[in-house]
């Protein structure tokens, strides 16, 4: 009697049937087979793009990489088991495994705030700071970002260890909502309010600043227009990984808009000087010789103007955009689910729509590589190598078949 006892408690425990959830379940099941088959392989997919394509090798790519690993982290271990708890209505994992669930979404979660930050600072800093990137976003300096960001969210919820707990209204293994506080709320409020916040911010500086130059970029191209010089074009290599194709933008971005007002002012003086031949040339001309008043730094800024004219500035803002479609698609994923339990604290809303917005968070961990895909051209060409070689083989198998069918 007292073992049916025990077993009808941990079963209630461990339960999170109810007749509202009992169709949604299924919809549940299918979506979360989903997203681990979608996150597992494109997440799998990126870092052996990474690993296998030099041009994806970039200090950049070592924080996209980090996010892959957190997200094949969830997607890989943690989806299946959310899947079979919504598929039976039940934990079936036991205590243990439970806590150790809890502890590895938030770190997984953490560990995607963290890189997301990194991401824009590093952005940042390839526009306004560049010898500042360069000391921190060291080969030695990423290591040890990449250390210290798992570091730290181990440590930040590991002390939760003894609350996590089932929750029935989501279905899975968190905190208890009550006992692990108030550290539990300032860990939340620190990671996705303070944490979030700062994304956005260095994102909002980035585009400032770049609009900026893209507006001394506009000017200089009319006065040139004005003054009947035709700009010449400079066809260069571009990486859409970031960071290279990033710093040619930086340096053209910053010393154009720099030398705007120095090369408006000089404009007039050096007109037939600048009208017979391109900045690259200047300097090697032993007939040329520049007006007094001309310094170094204007014609530079004119010949790397115009080389971020032609294609290393679209590739910087669409990397930057990209990233930032990353930073918009997490917070639409977590947004929902913390407020609307910031709002129902009394668990007063349905079931169905606090799994939907816990649900909603799963897309975070997949969206990702899709994002790349779509958005940068090397991460797609790089996908499509891979699969290429994957199926290879089944290739010659169908074609030997053919072969022998004829």
């Amino acid at each position: 009697m007292l073992m049916n006892n025990t077993n009808q408690t941990e079963d209630n425990l461990f339960s999170c049937y109810s007749p509202s959830v009992v169709g949604y379940r299924y919809f549940a099941v299918l979506w979360g087979c989903a997203v681990t088959i979608t996150g597992t392989v494109g997440n799998l997919m990126t870092i052996l793009a990474f690993a296998f394509d030099a041009r994806l090798r970039t200090r950049f790519n070592v924080l996209i990489v980090n996010l892959a690993v957190a997200d094949l982290l969830y997607c890989t271990i943690l989806q299946p088991i959310s899947v079979d708890s919504y598929l039976h209505l039940r934990w079936r994992s036991g205590e243990l495994w439970c806590r150790v669930f809890g502890l590895l979404l938030f770190l997984s979660n953490s560990v995607s705030i963290i890189t997301l930050c990194l991401v824009a600072v590093s952005r940042y800093l390839l526009v306004a700071k560049r010898a500042v990137f360069d000391r921190v976003f060291s080969d030695r300096g990423l290591t040890l970002l990449v250390i210290s960001a798992w570091a730290l969210g181990l440590a930040s919820f590991g002390p939760l260890w003894h609350v996590f707990v089932f929750v029935p209204q989501v279905c899975t293994c968190s905190f208890h909502r009550t006992k692990g506080r108030p550290y539990s709320t300032i860990l939340l409020f620190f990671y996705f309010f303070v944490g979030l916040g700062c994304v956005g911010a260095f994102y909002l500086l980035i585009y400032k600043r770049v609009r900026i130059a893209s507006q001394a970029l506009l000017r200089y191209r009319l006065s040139r227009r004005s003054s009947r010089k035709k700009p010449t074009s400079s066809v260069q290599g571009t990486d859409d990984s970031g960071v290279e194709s990033g710093m040619a933008n930086t340096s053209c971005c910053e010393m154009s808009s720099q030398a705007d007002v120095a090369q408006d002012k000089n404009e007039i003086t050096s007109k037939t000087f600048s009208q017979s031949t391109p900045s690259s040339a200047l300097n090697s001309s032993p007939g040329n010789k520049p007006p007094p008043d001309i310094v170094p730094a204007p014609t530079t800024a004119a010949s790397s103007s115009r080389s971020a004219t032609s294609g290393d500035d679209g590739e910087f803002k669409r990397v930057t955009r990209m990233c930032f479609t990353v930073f918009l698609c997490f917070v639409f994923c977590f947004v929902p689910f913390l407020l609307l339990n910031i709002a129902d604290k009394q668990n007063r809303a349905p079931q169905v729509l606090h799994m939907f917005c816990a649900n909603l968070t799963w897309l975070n961990s997949c969206i990702n590589p899709v994002l790349y895909a779509v958005m940068n051209r090397q991460f797609r060409q790089a996908y499509h190598l891979l699969i290429t070689r994957a199926a290879s083989p089944f290739t010659c198998l169908w074609a030997r078949w053919q072969g022998l069918r004829s």
